[in-house]
């Protein structure tokens, strides 16, 4: 290999005990077996970016930086999309022949090992559930989720004040609703004398933000117990950092659900964490695998949230690494913040594979070793064109790189050992049952049915029927209002049963009627054809029916 390039490589990349190693020199397909290239620990803060095409290595990265990190007394969070990073929990399979071959071009043994995991999800199906208080997010916040404009989060506020100053906690969307519904109700909008009014039309928008959301999935994220962020910061006995995988390959086609997570966890974090200037090591690294996913139809709040985070979190000792398929996948503020980067090869089979491929190029700092563009269509996987910020933050030179293999198992668990660890984690214990308490919902609606109740019991014992009029002067507008459609109902109700009533007799009295006059005909004919012998003539049968009719039935003689 170019003794020159080694020269830079060393130059580049100083041995040092606190870094997380990365991989060997690479040039012309030739692997020199020394693992050079590595990032300071120190400097982990600075954010990243490890990028590629489909295929090329991209979570074996993320995953061998995690297990490094983890070893290293680092927690992590990982953002697990399809589900395949689960395999850090497990040693590494040792006895695979690619494994070997590689570590062996590298001249590093292979020590498979398994990492401390928790397992969290946002529906609660595959690992400890997370859920976070409407209160914890705040109106400004919330607001952003919901899509509302100023007006509207300024309801959002009063909503919050109002329950503040009432010991009324919001937990859930059913708290923030029936709040809503109240104070624009006729029993509530005389209390909102003290905060300011608000038209039905904005409320009518905040009830449809509400439903949508809901019906988007984010329902099941709002509740108790809360998640606590300090929770993410976790190490073992043994000074190993825990990693936190949050498992949503269950919801992919909930992206709303996601990025509320997403917003109210940076946030969260932002707000918690004191500031801490230059660490030895980091407090927490993120990754997001598969960030396009992050990023595509974002809303413009997690957009914002995110460049802000990218942009202050660093101080707080908390490293952000998006892992994608293209650069230009990443917002371009966001693209601005970051430090470290690991370009996986990339494929150009159209114009505009063509031009990301061209972009993505110049993007790198110049080399004299490479042709930047050609390179990256020639890497294989598990290699990457690596740029990193030294100690003294300036990024070195480009090196293109063979990875090392993860320590741990490059394939997802399986699902018996996937289940069992979820079943016996602390966080499922803590986690694991939803909390309903006594909140909004129910203290508003405990209290208008003792309004009502106390209305009633009140006019009892003046003795004044709370049905009559007295009664209803005792009552406020939107009870007599009630009272007065209750009433009409019963008096419209006692209508139709007393003109069913009388129909019935009417039909009654017309069938005994009609029977009677049956009976009779019935009589006389009887007497006409039994009266001793018969009468033939026609005259003889008319004096008959005469005096028939006049002894039964008061006929004509």
């Amino acid at each position: 290999m170019d003794a020159k390039l080694l020269e830079a490589a060393r130059a580049a990349f100083p041995a040092q005990a606190k870094a997380v190693t990365l991989g060997a020199p690479l040039h012309r397909s030739e692997c020199h077996p020394e693992p050079l290239v590595a990032i300071p620990l120190a400097m982990l803060n600075r954010h990243g970016l490890i990028a590629g095409a489909t295929g090329t290595g991209k979570t074996k990265t993320l995953q061998l930086m995690a297990g490094q990190l983890s070893k290293a007394g680092v927690p992590v969070f990982v953002a697990d999309i399809k589900g395949d990073l689960t395999g850090l929990a497990a040693a590494g399979d040792a006895a695979n022949p690619k494994v070997q071959e590689r570590m062996t071009s590298l001249g590093v043994p292979f020590v498979p090992a398994g990492h401390p995991v928790e397992f969290l999800s946002l529906s609660g199906k595959l690992g400890a559930q997370v859920r976070a208080s409407v209160h914890s997010f705040g109106p400004l916040l919330l607001g952003k989720v919901l899509d509302l404009n100023e007006t509207q989060t300024s309801i959002l506020a009063l909503i919050f004040k109002y329950c503040d100053d009432n010991d009324l906690p919001l937990l859930d969307l059913a708290d923030l609703a029936t709040t809503l519904k109240y104070l624009s109700s006729d029993e509530g909008k005389p209390i909102l004398a003290d905060y300011g009014g608000m038209s039905s039309a904005s409320v009518g928008v905040l009830l449809r933000s509400i439903v949508v959301l809901e019906q988007e999935g984010a329902d099941v994220f709002f509740g108790e117990p809360e998640f606590e962020v300090d929770d993410l910061l976790r190490t073992t006995p043994e000074g190993e950092g825990v990693i936190s995988i949050l498992e949503l390959s269950d919801v992919m086609n909930q992206p709303r659900l996601f990025s509320t997570f997403m917003l109210w966890m940076l946030a969260q974090l932002y707000e918690s964490l004191p500031e801490a200037g230059d660490l030895p090591k980091p407090k927490l690294c993120f990754f997001f695998d598969e960030a396009h996913l992050l990023f595509d139809d974002a809303s413009e709040a997690l957009m914002d949230q995110v460049e802000r985070t990218a942009r202050l979190i660093r101080s707080k000792g908390v490293g952000v690494y998006f892992v994608t398929q293209t650069p230009t996948d990443v917002p371009s503020p966001v693209l601005a913040q970051l430090g470290h980067r690991v370009q996986h090869a990339l494929r150009a089979f159209t114009p505009d594979d063509a031009d990301a491929l061209r972009k993505t190029a110049r993007t790198f700092p110049m080399t004299d070793f490479y042709d930047v563009e050609k390179t990256i269509t020639s890497l294989g996987t598990g290699e990457g064109l690596v740029t990193v910020l030294s100690p003294r933050g300036v990024p070195t030179p480009l090196a293109a790189t063979r990875l090392l293999a993860p320590d741990s198992l490059m394939a997802p668990i399986d699902d018996v050992q996937f289940r069992g660890r979820i079943a016996t984690s602390p966080f499922q214990a803590k986690y694991g049952t939803t909390i309903d308490r006594d909140s909004a919902h129910e203290r508003i609606t405990a209290r208008l049915a003792a309004a009502r109740q106390a209305t009633v019991d009140a006019a009892m014992r003046a003795g004044v029927d709370p049905t009559t009029a007295t009664g209803m002067n005792t009552m406020t507008p939107a009870q007599q209002q009630r009272e007065i459609a209750r009433q009409q109902r019963e008096y419209e109700a006692a209508q139709k049963a007393a003109q069913r009533e009388a129909e019935r007799q009417r039909k009654a009295e017309e069938k005994a009627e009609a029977t009677a006059a049956r009976q009779h005909q019935k009589t006389v004919d009887t007497a006409i054809r039994t009266g001793g012998k018969v009468v033939t003539s026609r005259l003889g049968q008319d004096i008959i029916r005469g005096v028939f009719g006049t002894l039964f039935g008061g006929g004509k003689k």
